[in-house]
């Protein structure tokens, strides 16, 4: 079968050097594992930090991928949930299932865990036509959720579902500042917050605000201006005097890191909330403090989410609650710019990638 593979890092992110479409043999399952062709897969960051080599480095030779969907074409001889024919989207997160954090309902504390195509290897992810993971880590796609749907959806959704819902535990009325509005993750950041009932302002570069405002967000304001902070705070303070409440952010769904991240807990009310993943922009900075300890500010980490959690996003999603933003999508031969457009990071949603 065809795969997209490379066996040396590119630190200067010059992926035409690594990037190769090889043939590997098909896979075959184990007992526990289903074998799907694959229709289409998402593009994450992890990708880049897998090619760069950094913060970890990664088995090789390999191959990227945690977002796949397709048609299921093997199932083990212990598989009991899946069947031939099954469309199926991936749950990226590959943890043991039978220590303390798994059984608590923690997988993604699990000490054992990895990230499917990212730490997963030799060749083992889902840029390639057919590829193989454990029964609990597929999820059946409704017939009316699109394999491009779903794919954009399993890690992103899940993340954004488990930041809002699963840790931050929002409610109906909260005020919600989604960072990075016009990412795949700010794209379902904003909808799950609207679909709880949320006032939502959004975060975006001046060229995608409009399209924030479309996807449900009451409030889009340009992070890229100075003073970006002080809009958000005038946007709450009307908000507050609707709801006879203070101004200032209950939560914050933050992603991007940087050099934005004082000024995020500076509008955070007495006792809110704010929620990390990820630092695309990153991840070294400097806190006061005084934001912290004197308004009681809970800072709260968040790492991918539990299958359950993907589960109840596409459920929303097969019920129009939720859709996928797809910026554009690529065949594997174009994969170099598939990424180089992800580095740049002028798109609006999602990026994937299909075989041919």
């Amino acid at each position: 079968m065809k795969a997209l593979v490379y066996e040396n890092y590119a630190p200067d992110d010059d992926y035409k050097k690594i990037l190769k479409i090889v043939e590997i043999p098909n896979p075959k399952p184990k007992p526990n594992e289903v074998v799907f062709k694959v229709v289409v897969a998402g593009l994450n960051h992890d990708d880049i930090w897998g090619m760069r080599g950094k913060p970890i480095q990664i088995p090789m030779p390999h191959i990227s991928g945690t977002d796949a969907a397709g048609e299921v074409v093997a199932v083990g001889s212990d598989v009991t949930t899946i069947k031939v024919g099954d469309r199926v989207v991936s749950h990226g997160n590959l943890s043991c299932r039978v220590c303390v954090d798994c059984t608590d309902g923690r997988e993604y504390d699990c000490r054992h865990r990895k990230v499917w195509g990212f730490q997963t290897g030799p060749l083992w992810g889902g840029y390639c036509e057919y590829t193989h993971l454990p029964e609990v880590n597929v999820v059946k796609i409704p017939d009316n959720v699109s394999y491009e749907d779903a794919a954009a959806a399993s890690m992103t959704m899940t993340t954004s579902w488990h930041m809002l819902v699963g840790r931050a535990k929002i409610r109906p009325g909260q005020t919600v500042l989604i960072m990075g509005g016009g990412s795949g993750m700010g794209t379902f950041g904003i909808q799950i917050a609207k679909l709880y009932g949320c006032d939502v302002i959004a975060t975006a570069s001046g060229s995608k605000l409009e399209e924030c405002l479309k996807l449900g967000a009451d409030f889009a304001v340009d992070h890229r201006k100075e003073d970006w902070n002080k809009q958000v705070f005038a946007i709450s303070k009307d908000l507050a005097k609707q709801k006879h409440t203070s101004p200032g952010i209950d939560v914050i769904f933050e992603h991007i890191g940087g050099s934005h991240w004082n000024k995020e807990l500076a509008l955070l009310k007495y006792g809110a909330t704010l929620v990390t993943t990820g630092a695309t922009t990153g991840y070294d900075v400097a806190s006061d403090l005084r934001h912290i300890f004197f308004k009681g500010t809970n800072i709260l980490g968040s790492t991918q989410g539990t299958r359950a959690e993907l589960e109840a996003g596409i459920h929303w999603m097969s019920k129009g609650k939720i859709k996928s933003i797809v910026d554009s999508i690529y065949t594997f031969e174009n994969a170099v710019e598939a990424h180089t457009k992800m580095l740049k990071g002028n798109l609006f949603g999602k990026i994937l990638m299909k075989p041919a």
